[in-house]
């Protein structure tokens, strides 16, 4: 009971933190806060569901799978992030300040 319990909690809980981040997605004014809201909040609510359906599988193949999983996107999702951010200010996209109207550095 007690697992089940604390599968759900956390399935929930990532669940909702991947609505806040698509909502974060939205609200952000430019592209490198919005990275930063995808980025942080998409690892996390993968690691709370993992956590959860970990919960659920138990000592088995199953979570060992999940396991793999987790590590995979933990070193996958920053560097992704890493590189896009990387990309986008090589071609010329540059963080919109409070002062500064302007977004792209040809303008």
């Amino acid at each position: 009971m007690i697992w089940d319990t604390l599968s759900w909690i956390s399935i929930v809980a990532g669940a909702c933190l991947g609505l806040v981040g698509g909502i974060g997605m939205h609200r952000f004014p430019d592209f490198y806060s919005r990275m930063h809201a995808a980025g942080i909040t998409d690892t996390l609510s993968a690691v709370l569901i993992l956590l959860g359906l970990g919960f659920q599988a138990g000592l088995s193949l199953a979570a060992l799978k999940l396991l793999l999983i987790f590590a995979f996107l933990l070193f996958t999702n920053p560097t992704a992030s890493h590189a896009l951010g990387n990309a986008a200010l090589r071609s010329g996209l540059r963080p919109r300040l409070a002062d500064d109207s302007s977004v792209r550095a040809d303008d």
